[in-house]
């Protein structure tokens, strides 16, 4: 029996537009991009812990904004087939969730004052560039996720910017291994928002919202997908060819058993039935990058 809005309270409800299900997708990133550090020998806790807070806080920020942004653009229907939209549900206004996501946004700088004090000018402009990504994915007059970049937006943002970043505030540089780690770690979060879309394709199409799903079409979409878990998993045998880190690192592939029937999902299933491929996408970037991390701590233990 599903929940009524009147069953739901209002702490509930600011809970459902925090979205818990995909901040996997926010600490992923920096539990990878601290793996490098120990690896190289360059793990900073303080500094790492306030990058997975600020990471939370810009994911959080970033859902409010499109919650209210698509809200108000005429995105989120009655027809919605994702999990619930709190504006759209009427458990919330939109000046409660805006509001809410100033807050959200004004403690991500309070914790990108200790990090830029930390790292310097550069953490300056991951900080804003993340913050200003967030909004415009939805918001402002050239929307990314509108406009088919937001897949592009969330490799950049989730995988290069988030691992690389979070390896810069501990070591005050960016080596080769850190980029190469942010890849698969990108990829995994594309998949998710490649979900997202697809499940959304009819209902984006009606109201204009080109997304890369609706600009590939259903079949595009799944071919997407899979093509992001497959290149995810041929990170790990490239860096240990390429000499940067020793065979541990194939412990990612432990993963697959958790991708497999997702991959078999995508090709199947269409619609509200694809939420759960949604959770489970995020279940697999957090678990690949889990597994990811320990073995690349595993490589400066063990050599």
């Amino acid at each position: 029996m599903e929940t009524t809005k009147s069953q739901i309270s209002t702490k509930q409800a600011w809970i459902l537009a925090s979205r818990p299900k995909t901040l996997p997708a926010a600490a992923a990133p920096v539990i990878v991009g601290s793996a490098i550090a120990i690896a190289n020998q360059n793990f900073s806790l303080l500094p790492a812990l306030a990058a997975l807070l600020g990471a939370l806080l810009i994911q959080i920020g970033t859902n409010f904004a499109n919650d209210v942004f698509d809200h108000k653009k005429g995105a989120d229907t009655a027809e919605r087939v994702g999990p619930l939209r709190v504006v759209q549900a009427g458990l919330l206004t939109p000046r409660q969730v805006f509001t809410g996501m100033g807050v959200v946004f004004g403690l991500a700088i309070l914790v990108g004052v200790y990090l830029v004090i930390v790292g310097g000018w550069p953490i300056v402009v991951i900080g804003l560039l993340s913050i200003l990504a967030g909004i415009a994915y939805t918001g402002g007059p050239f929307p990314l996720g509108y406009n088919g970049l937001g897949d592009l937006f969330v490799f950049i943002f989730f995988g290069l910017v988030a691992v690389g970043g979070t390896y810069y505030v501990q070591a005050h540089t960016v080596t080769a291994l850190a980029w190469w780690g942010a890849i698969p770690v990108g990829l995994l979060a594309t998949a998710i928002i490649v979900v997202n879309n697809l499940r959304d394709i009819v209902t984006d199409t009606k109201v204009g919202k080109r997304t890369m799903a609706v600009r590939l079409g259903a079949k595009g979409a799944q071919i997407e997908y899979i093509a992001l878990l497959v290149l995810s998993y041929l990170v790990p045998p490239a860096i240990w060819v390429l000499g940067l880190t020793p065979a541990w690192v194939m412990l990612a592939w432990l993963s697959l058993p958790v991708a497999f029937p997702l991959i078999g999902a995508i090709q199947k299933q269409q619609g509200r039935a694809l939420n759960p491929v949604l959770g489970g996408t995020a279940r697999l970037e957090l678990v690949y990058s889990l597994l990811f991390s320990l073995g690349l701590v595993l490589s400066s233990i063990i050599h």
